[in-house]
């Protein structure tokens, strides 16, 4: 498996969303706006936390290994996608929250 750079997480996120949106189109006559991929994004960030318990033996669920590192990996698309969608750049994002949280802890 090859590591990824945000910039590369980026652009294949941009491609996939701009499909999605021919979906939503196609099926609903919109695209969804930015709200919805928000709420979506809440969605499958709560179901991380159920199949978290799930992984740690807390929730009954079978095969749950497969489904989490999916939503993980989904999180993280809804996130750039967002951030793409107000006008930030993920990276910036990112840098900003690690220096701050980095300085508050005396790193």
């Amino acid at each position: 498996m090859k590591n990824l750079d945000l910039e590369t997480i980026k652009k294949r996120t941009a491609a996939i969303r701009k499909k999605y949106h021919q979906l939503e189109r196609q099926h609903h006559g919109s695209e969804w706006t930015i709200e919805e991929d928000a709420l979506a994004f809440l969605t499958d960030a709560g179901l991380v936390g159920r199949l978290v318990m799930s992984q740690q033996g807390r929730w009954p669920q079978p095969d749950t290994e497969e489904e989490l590192k999916h939503k993980l990996g989904e999180c993280l698309w809804w996130l750039t996608t967002l951030a793409d969608r107000m006008g930030m750049d993920i990276n910036e994002c990112t840098e900003t929250f690690l220096s701050k949280t980095e300085t508050l802890m005396g790193e």
